[in-house]
């Protein structure tokens, strides 16, 4: 009886044994796939990307109040509505030269 009881024992193990040089070969095999993918896709950049440079969270909310205080001061002080219009939106379209020219970093 112990030597049927061994010889089931030592199958198992056989079998174990088995079954676990086949899961390290697929652990190495999707190790070997994984290194290569993260070797072919590019990283990706963090920081600035791009030629213009990013403001702090301070420039940006100051360049968002201030532009709101011009919009205010022009909404209070002028009387024509399609004048306050214009000038809103021109305000709009010069605001990227107004911040680049004061707030550049690359003088």
């Amino acid at each position: 009886m112990s030597k049927e009881r061994a010889r089931r024992r030592a199958a198992r193990e056989a079998e174990a044994a088995r079954e676990r040089v086949v899961r390290e070969r697929r652990a190495a095999r999707r190790a070997r796939r994984r290194a290569l993918v993260r070797r072919m896709t590019p990283s990706l950049r963090r920081g600035r990307t791009g030629r213009l440079p990013r403001h702090s969270r301070g420039e940006r909310a100051a360049i968002v109040l201030l532009t709101l205080v011009a919009m205010v001061l022009i909404w209070s002080f002028v009387d024509d509505l399609a004048l306050r219009i214009a000038l809103v939106v021109l305000l709009l379209l010069v605001l990227p030269a107004i911040v680049v020219i004061a707030l550049d970093r690359r003088t």
